[in-house]
């Protein structure tokens, strides 16, 4: 039986993949330094996804306003499990904390709600910066991948457009 709070991730053994969703200028900027540059912001909170399917709900498939380009951020293990140790909750009222925790319900291929719940990361500015420069390894801009996946959903080819999902397996903070 799958735990109620589960990180699944595409990773090995030196680095786990996180998604982030921007407009044109932030991920054409990303892609072409592999790191994050300006026109990021490094004064406010920004939130990493390790599920794929949970970025596609939360950027409509890469459809909603600013959140066009759909990038897969891979990060170094060490600093992922480290800000996780390190993460508080948001449903605690520690409105400083460097980094925040959020379980939201996981999505399955056609959206629909899972009774299994996925991470999301929220980074502060006391971190942005090391997690923008020293602990990105690659970044991939993913949106053809996403747009085509989109569109055998909306063809109700479903098990083509699982073929093209990543694949993402349970990961343990701080494991082999």
């Amino acid at each position: 039986m799958t735990p109620i709070r589960q990180i699944r991730a595409t990773w090995d053994t030196t680095s786990i993949t996180v998604y982030q969703a921007y407009d044109d200028a932030i991920a054409d900027a990303a892609v072409r330094a592999q790191k994050f540059v300006a026109p990021f912001s490094f004064a406010r909170m920004t939130w990493v996804k390790p599920s794929f399917l949970w970025m596609m709900e939360r950027s409509g498939w890469a459809t909603k306003a600013g959140q066009r380009r759909v990038l897969s951020v891979r990060v170094r293990r060490d600093a992922f499990d480290d800000a996780v140790t390190r993460a508080v909750s948001t449903s605690v009222a520690h409105a400083r904390s460097m980094i925040r925790v959020q379980w939201d319900p996981e999505r399955d291929l056609r959206g629909a709600k899972l009774p299994y719940r996925s991470l999301q990361l929220g980074l502060g500015r006391e971190v942005i910066s090391a997690y923008a420069s020293e602990w990105i390894l690659g970044i991939e801009d993913v949106t053809k991948r996403v747009k085509h996946v989109a569109a055998l959903r909306r063809r109700g080819a479903w098990e083509r457009a699982a073929e093209c999902l990543p694949v993402e397996r349970p990961y343990a903070v701080g494991g082999a």
